[in-house]
Order: C-alpha cells, then structure tokens, then sequence
C-alpha cells in the first residue's frame, strides 16, 4: 500500500525515504542525510539532484560552515509528505485500528524484542518509524 502510494506520486522509496527524514528531521546537511539513510553521501547527491529537480527539494548555504549545504524541503516537498503521511496514518488504522490497546502494547512489546534480536544479529532494523533502513549504499 505504501509503496503503491509512494508510486503513484513519482517516487521511489529511496527518494521518499529522503524526504521523510527532512520532513521529521527539519533541514540537514547532506552528509547528515546520508548517515541518517545509511548510504554514502554520493547516493545522497544523486537522490538530492532528482528531488530538486522536482521542486520537492532545495539546497542553500549553511548557516555556520560555508563549506557545507543545508538541504530543506520545499512547500511542493512538504505538502507532498504530509500526503504521504496521510496514506500511512490510513494503512495504520487499516492494520491497527480495531486491535484493543492493551493487545496493541503487547504487540509493541514483542516487536521491540524481535527488533533488538536482529539488531544483535547484525541486521540495520530502522530506528524509528522516520528512519527506513535500507542496506547501504543503496539507493533504489
């Protein structure tokens, strides 16, 4: 549903993903949204011209270190996230609305725990629901 919806909009997940991370995260430089992405700062620059391309992004001066860009989202880039977001308070409540809260902490509970054994194991699990992981260097 997410992906189909991220589609629909002319993205692929690796540029929404980029997106949702500015949209929670507020501007950043591009190295910040590499690390944050888990790709390298190259991928980062590819994903960034596209989006910019699309008005969806915009690349201005640091404020502090002339040496860096400070990427934000435009008003075209943060309307479309909010969209975005929409969709997935829908698949939310789709999948979670009628589970009883006491049912849904549990689930919760267990999922943290599934998380951590991957994170022990060696897997990038995301952090947060802002944070897709994806394997690095990959850009979609």
């Amino acid at each position: 549903m997410m992906r189909r919806g991220v589609a629909e909009r002319g993205l692929t997940t690796a540029r929404a993903g980029l997106l949702w991370v500015l949209f929670h995260g507020g501007p950043m430089t591009q190295r910040a949204l590499a690390t944050r992405l888990r790709v390298t700062p190259r991928n980062v620059t590819g994903l960034l011209d596209a989006l910019e391309a699309d008005e969806l992004v915009v690349r201005g001066p640091h404020p502090t270190d002339r040496r860096a860009l400070l990427v934000s989202l435009t008003e075209r880039g943060r309307a479309l996230t909010t969209a975005l977001r929409g969709g997935r308070d829908e698949l939310a409540v789709a999948l979670f609305g009628d589970i009883p809260g006491p049912r849904l902490e549990a689930f919760h509970t267990e999922l943290e725990t599934v998380l951590e054994r991957l994170r022990a194991a060696g897997a990038t699990p995301p952090r947060s629901p802002s944070e897709p992981a994806r394997p690095h260097g990959r850009s979609d």
